[in-house]
Parts: structure tokens; sequence; C-alpha cells
């Protein structure tokens, strides 16, 4: 099986730690590995460095070389413009289509999620390699059991248990929900009948490709002219020109959404799965209760709870009875909000570039 990992975005939920120059899945948020390196070792030693594949863009191939220096050059699959996930799919897409079609494989993402029961997701993982080795025309998502009622998700509903493969419970999809009110939250958490949608899946190239055919034909159709020049003089010039014309769209809206039910099942387990692409997602996965501060670097805090404080200067950074709170410290710029202000932080981001401080976007 190979596997995919989508690096390409800029995080700026993770502003100002994570910008256009130094995005999210090449800083070492939570320890002295980059997001992106963690990603990769979590996926060690089950699987081999020919099988691991990072989908980035063009700025960022240079980083992926640095960070991951036992990766084949070739294993770094660039996308020449960000389009969103739909077009990035369906770019890896057509590339596999050329490499083996029918292989499994495995599509994740590389930049802000932290799955903490590594052995657990590398099982599951080999578990729906053999799902897709019996059936190439169908896909398996992999789906957290719901630790809380998390209103920040997407979530995945199943149906009936269809079968055990070695020992781990495979069940019939029902649908993509998306996030809920509190009170929904609340109930999906408890019935048993929902995951956290992870967006990670297993399938193979060639199911992928008839997905697209058939549920996305416009963007289909310029993807394929991409195939047809893949390994020409021509590619280059080719992909450049067709993939910037691509709509941009999810992966979701543009294929699973649409897609025929009975094709999919679901592994729902407890990975200890958190996304932590925010900073509140960032303090709820590195705190073990709600009350309890998630601090790094040179901070004392006194009279403080329920608050983040990150500080990556050498500068000493003092917090006094602080709520709820974020607290970022860069070189360049001080971030303090309240906890459920860090949503408005893209949008913050997005103004900036067009404002005197485009050069800290």
């Amino acid at each position: 099986m190979k596997i995919v990992l989508f690096a390409g975005g800029v995080g700026s939920r993770l502003w100002p730690l994570s910008r256009k120059n130094s995005p999210k899945q090449f800083g070492k948020i939570i320890g002295d590995q980059t997001m992106l390196q963690i990603t990769v070792s979590k996926l060690m030693p089950d699987f081999d460095w020919n099988d691991i594949y990072i989908s980035t863009g063009k700025d960022y191939g240079k980083n992926v070389k640095e960070q991951l220096s036992e990766l084949p050059e070739e294993n770094i699959l660039v996308e020449p413009e960000m389009r969103d996930v739909g077009p990035a799919v369906g770019l890896v897409t057509s590339i596999f289509m050329h490499k083996n079609p029918d292989e499994p494989i495995a599509l994740l993402w590389g930049s802000d999620h932290l799955v903490r029961e590594e052995a657990l997701f590398r099982k599951i993982l080999k578990t729906a390699e053999k799902l897709i080795d019996e059936d190439k025309n169908r896909i398996i998502f992999v789906g957290q059991k719901p630790r809380f009622a998390n209103q920040n998700v997407g979530y995945i509903e199943f149906g009936r248990e269809i079968e055990k493969k070695g020992g781990t419970p495979v069940f019939e999809f029902k649908s993509f929900q998306y996030r809920p009110h509190l009170s929904t939250a609340e109930k999906w958490a408890k019935d048993g009948k929902h995951s956290w949608n992870l967006g990670y899946f297993v399938t193979t190239p060639r199911f992928l490709w008839n997905l697209f055919k058939k549920y996305s034909p416009e963007i289909f159709q310029k993807l394929n002219k991409i195939y047809d020049a893949y390994e020409t003089t021509n590619y280059e010039k080719v992909l450049k020109e067709t993939y910037s014309t691509i709509e941009k769209i999810t992966f979701d809206n543009a294929v699973l959404e649409k897609m025929d039910p009975k094709y999919a099942c679901v592994i729902s387990a407890n990975l200890g799965w958190s996304d932590i692409g925010a900073w509140e997602a960032l303090k709820e996965a590195l705190s073990t209760s709600e009350e309890e501060n998630a601090v790094r670097g040179n901070v004392l805090i006194e009279g403080t709870q329920d608050t983040l404080v990150f500080n990556f200067t050498k500068q000493l950074v003092v917090g006094i009875d602080l709520n709820d709170l974020i607290v970022v410290n860069t070189n360049d710029v001080v971030l303090i909000c309240p906890k459920d202000s860090v949503p408005k932080i893209k949008k913050l981001v997005a103004n900036m570039e067009t404002s005197a401080y485009k050069d800290l976007v």
C-alpha cells in the first residue's frame, strides 16, 4: 500500500506561528520534531520510505526535502498552485493511475493532526489495506470515536457491523454530517453510530478516478489532460496551464457527497486523534482537563486556568489571573484573544494581505 500525506496548506488558523513562508507543517509546534516529521514517524516501521509520498505546494518542496532526507525525491508530489483539496486529490490520483492503479492507497493529512495511539493507527491502515485487496471498488473511511461533544469537526454516520477483520469491526457507511449544534453533538458523542471525520481513507487510484469521472466530469476532463501528459516532455507545461483552471472545491463537495454509500464502509476507533490546526484545538489536545493550561517556552503564570501561552522568544512572558485565553508571542507579533475568538484569526490574516502588515502574513 502507498501512503500519501497532504502537507500543502498555509495554516492561517495557527497564525502568527504559521505563515506563508513557514507554514505549520514545517514548524515545531508540540515538540522537537516538526508536524510533518511527527506524522511520518507514526507510520514507521510498518511502512517503508518508498511507500510514503508527500503532496505539497510548489513553494514547499525544498522544506520537505530538508525535513525528510530519507524520502525519495520522486515521492514529493508538487501542486503548481493551491486549488483546495478536491483538485489536490485529483492530481495525486492522476499520477497514481500511472504507477499502479489497483494498489491500495491511503490518503492522510500531514500538517495538523496528532495521533497518540500510533500502533493502533498502523494496524487499522493495514486492516483497511486487506479490505481493499479483497474488493478494489470501494473506499474505507477511518474515524475517531468521539471523546466529547465536539462541534468543530465533521462526523461520519455509520450503521450495522458488516464484518470483523483481524478483530477490527467494520461498519456500513451511512452519510457525512457536518459541524453540529451542541445538543446534536452531545447526542452523537453517545449514540455509538457516529465518528469524528478525520478525512482519512483507503481505496485504489482507479476507484477514485472513476468517482471523479462520474461525479465531477468537468474536473475529470482537466485531470485527464494532465494524466495524458504525465511522463512526457510537455507535462510541466500542461500541468501548470490546466491545473490553474480547475475549480477550487473540497473533495467532499466534488466527489464524496455524491457517491453511493454502498461503496463505502467505516472503521471507528480510539486513535487519540486531535486536530491541532487552530490554537484552541491545540490547547484541548495538550491539556488533560479543560481547566489545565498549555504552556511552552519562557512563561510564568499565576492564578490562570484554561489558557494557552506559547512563547517562541527568549523574552519572559508573564500572565496573572488569565482565563480562557490564547497568548502567542513570536519575534514580531504578539497575539492575545479569547479561545472563542480563534475562528476570527483566519479572516484577520486575509485582511492583512492588503494592508501595511502584509509582510507578517
